[in-house]
């Protein structure tokens, strides 16, 4: 006959192992929940960040575009009539070798040949003013250092008296239209001088362009 005695041991074994107890179960689903909810704020902080850091730069990206912009318009206004300013310069080419051409005896001696002359140079004075109005400037190169940015040498000239490459003759006027060469001036320079002194970069003469470097021929 089977023995219905329970082993003492076995029974204290059963008393000491702890029961499944439901707040244990209920407070590892918090921090579970708490975990979760952590993962997702920082997945959306960071989120918004990434999203906060693409705004300020398509800001930029848009400043920078209209800054461009208003460059572009600018300039577009200012040197548009590049190619027409330098063919109208060949009038006032014309105008001033009529003056250079008439002999000031002949002029003083004849009346009409005055008056005339007289006219030529007011009809020139308009034209350079009316150019200058339209930010075309002429240059005055004589007795400065030759530049090849808005200088053409013709020819040299032996004088040991001024710094080698220095402007000596002027023979054809160089202009600017706002802070770029519109036409070189054809110059000659001094040669045979001391050496000239070292001039830095900082006026920007280097850096410089022509009038329609922008602009496609024909514009």
């Amino acid at each position: 006959m089977p023995d219905d005695k329970t082993d003492p041991r076995e029974a204290n074994e059963d008393q000491a192992r702890p029961a499944d107890s439901p707040k244990a179960d209920t407070q590892d689903a918090v921090v579970d929940e708490g975990a979760q909810l952590g993962a997702e704020l920082n997945a959306l902080l960071l989120e918004n960040a990434d999203m906060r850091d693409r705004l300020l730069r398509t800001m930029a990206d848009m400043e920078n575009l209209r800054r461009r912009t208003e460059r572009e318009k600018t300039d577009t206004a200012r040197y548009a009539i590049s190619n027409f300013a330098r063919d109208v310069l060949t009038v006032g080419d014309n105008l001033k070798r009529t003056i250079q051409h008439v002999p000031a005896e002949a002029a003083a001696q004849d009346p009409a040949l005055k008056s005339f002359l007289e006219g030529v140079e007011i009809t020139e004075r308009e034209l350079l003013n009316v150019l200058e109005r339209h930010g075309v400037t002429q240059t005055e190169p004589l007795g400065q250092r030759f530049d090849p940015n808005c200088h053409q040498a013709m020819y040299e000239v032996q004088n040991a008296e001024v710094p080698d490459g220095t402007v000596v003759d002027v023979i054809q006027s160089g202009y600017m239209i706002g802070d770029r060469c519109l036409r070189p001036a054809l110059v000659a320079i001094a040669k045979g001088g001391p050496k000239p002194a070292a001039q830095t970069q900082g006026n920007g003469a280097s850096q410089r362009k022509a009038a329609n470097d922008d602009f496609p021929p024909g514009d």
